[in-house]
């Protein structure tokens, strides 16, 4: 992965990224991924192989793993702490909808200033590396995930030039600026929209040999293809519709067990 990664830098980063060398002195401040929804099956674990239920509002910290099962879903913002509301004197109790399996939605919009991911069913996803850094004159972060199966669909803001949002495959390594996406863990790439050029994939072979792709805004790659094709109608609509919907707002559920009622947002119809 080292050597992966060295060859990723010489080829991605100084052909496109043209990250500065130094951006600052300053010492980056710790990021953290806070779970908005969780639909279905998840957990989570720190890094001991120990794994907990997982709900919304959670903050994970760097060397966290998430996984779902079999139909479940979960979106995560990345950067720094979230404040997420609390019913006021009441308890933190999630509840569910009747609707729907999803555990946990919260009172909180994520912003299109905010890097935001969906893990899709049967994902295993690291946080390797999250800092942020504000300079005075810009904000520099430095973000680094290891998906090692399945699927993601990440929303990534505009980043500044000494910035960087790497996604490490099980034999690849990508990297974007400004981009909306889905990645799966065997490198095959759908984009969306981008400001900083589209996704820049480098992959090891089987024969050992490292090719380098880049997918431009409006088109897919299929590694095994090993050239970019432009996505369907069709498939524009559907990313369309999924990214529309992680920038959507997401609320908190509350059981006021004081009077017995129960509060609830439909995640399908939006009524309360």
């Amino acid at each position: 992965m080292k050597k992966l990664q060295t060859l990723f830098a010489a080829a991605v980063c100084g052909a496109i990224f043209s990250i500065a060398a130094s951006a600052s002195a300053q010492v980056g401040q710790q990021g953290y991924g806070t779970v908005l929804r969780v639909s279905g099956l998840a957990s989570y674990s720190l890094g001991d192989n120990n794994w907990h239920p997982l709900l919304a509002g959670k903050t994970l910290p760097v060397g966290s793993l998430v996984r779902t099962g079999d139909g479940g879903t979960v979106d995560i913002v990345l950067g720094q702490s979230v404040r997420m509301p609390q019913a006021a004197g009441q308890p933190d109790r999630i509840s569910y909808a009747p609707d729907s399996p999803v555990r946990g939605l919260i009172g909180y919009t994520p912003s299109v200033q905010q890097n935001v991911i969906r893990l899709t069913s049967n994902t295993t996803l690291g946080i390797d590396k999250l800092t942020v850094t504000d300079t005075g004159a810009d904000t520099v972060s430095d973000t680094e995930l290891n998906l090692k199966q399945g699927k993601i669909f990440a929303s990534v803001k505009k980043l500044s030039g000494a910035s960087q949002y790497l996604i490490k495959l099980p034999n690849g390594i990508a990297g974007v600026r400004g981009t909306t996406f889905s990645i799966s863990a065997d490198g095959f790439i759908s984009c969306l929209e981008s400001t900083g050029g589209g996704v820049v994939l480098s992959v090891v072979g089987t024969d050992g040999s490292t090719k380098t792709f880049l997918v431009a805004p409006g088109q897919f790659l299929d590694p095994a293809t090993g050239q970019p094709a432009a996505l369907s109608p069709e498939a524009l609509r559907a990313l369309q519709g999924l990214f529309a919907a992680i920038q959507t707002s997401y609320y908190q559920l509350v059981d006021f067990s004081y009077d017995h009622s129960l509060n609830y947002t439909s995640p399908t119809l939006g009524a309360h």
